[in-house]
């Protein structure tokens, strides 16, 4: 009697998009996505205090000879602390500016390792969510390889924001200029506008990111569906991001500790979403080739020489026999009289 099939099991066979989530789980888990999502996480974060020297170090160039921009930007980070961390703030942002240049060397040494780290740990969970083969590569040529991937994508996500941070600014001054600013209506074709333009800007991005950084490189035509699907989940990541920020801010502890948190939480989801858009695309039925039958085990020919120092049981029963007949013949003739 055939196995009943589960419920599960029917609804994937009436619904191949629910078919489709689940494999691309199954790949994503096997693969260790968690793993390397908590990698970038690392990373990620660990990227943004580097950034943050090079920051305070440019800050530093800029308002050296200008002390009434400095003070209203202390007036202004100052404003924003829990009170008691003022002078804190207000201290280190002295001894940056103080120290712009070893600052700015020091945050462009670390900004480089860990973005180094940051891609390569991206490359190789990409292309371990394709299903690709690891080869190993030099160093050198790899972090060379790995250099270029970096500067490309912030090459690219520096156009995506650009556009969308341009949008967003003309479509405000355009919104003044026909004395619309203040109307609903208006700002709210505007903010659909810039998500628009936004969620397009980073559909570019991520098709570049799914099929280019790999290590072994995948047809872009693949990655198309998948890299809509990152840019909508991206822009709602942004949109929660955004809101969980506003929310925080309003009390003390959460300005002292709600972007930590928020940071830290939302790298991981981009992270873990990513991949498995990844594995999602990599398991659609365009890209997955049944495996080549595996080749039959060699003939193994073992001769068997056996030695023996006389005639075996059946060999013995035989002669045995020949012989009983051979004398019950004798027998015969010998007792037949002459004529």
């Amino acid at each position: 009697m055939a196995e009943k099939e589960s419920w599960l099991a029917r609804q994937r066979g009436k619904r191949p998009w629910l078919d489709h989530l689940l494999r691309a789980y199954d790949a994503f888990t096997e693969r260790n996505g968690n793993h390397y999502a908590a990698a970038i996480t690392y990373f990620s974060v660990l990227s943004l205090f580097p950034l943050l020297m090079i920051g305070f170090a440019v800050l530093g160039f800029v308002l050296a000879g200008d002390p009434v921009q400095l003070r209203n930007l202390k007036d202004s980070i100052t404003d924003a602390v829990p009170n008691g961390l003022d002078e804190v703030i207000t201290d280190l942002i002295d001894a940056a500016i103080d120290s712009r240049g070893t600052v700015g060397v020091i945050g462009l040494l670390t900004a480089a390792y860990s973005g180094l780290g940051w891609m390569s740990n991206l490359r190789d969970a990409l292309t371990a969510q394709w299903g690709l083969e690891h080869k190993q590569v030099p160093f050198l040529k790899r972090t060379v390889s790995d250099l270029f991937s970096l500067a490309g994508l912030g090459l690219a996500m520096a156009v995506s924001f650009g556009l969308t941070a341009v949008g967003g600014a003309l479509g405000e001054d355009l919104l003044g200029a026909m004395g619309l600013d203040d109307d609903a209506w208006a700002v709210f074709l505007l903010r659909v506008a810039t998500i628009a333009l936004s969620l397009v800007a980073n559909w570019v991005v991520f098709i570049w990111v799914i099929a280019r950084l790999p290590r072994e490189k995948v047809g872009v035509r693949s990655a198309v569906r998948g890299a809509i699907a990152a840019a909508i989940g991206f822009e709602i990541l942004k949109q929660i991001g955004t809101l969980f920020l506003e929310t925080v801010l309003s009390s003390p502890a959460g300005v002292l500790f709600g972007p930590i948190i928020g940071i830290l939480v939302f790298a991981n989801l981009v992270a873990r979403y990513l991949l498995f858009i990844t594995a999602w695309t990599a398991t659609a039925r365009e890209n997955v080739h049944p495996a080549p039958p595996e080749p039959p085990p060699p003939a193994v020919i073992s001769p068997v020489l056996e030695v023996r120092s006389g005639p075996g049981p059946r060999q013995a029963a035989g002669l045995l026999g020949a012989g009983a007949l051979m004398g019950l013949l004798w027998r015969r003739r010998s007792g037949r009289r002459p004529d």
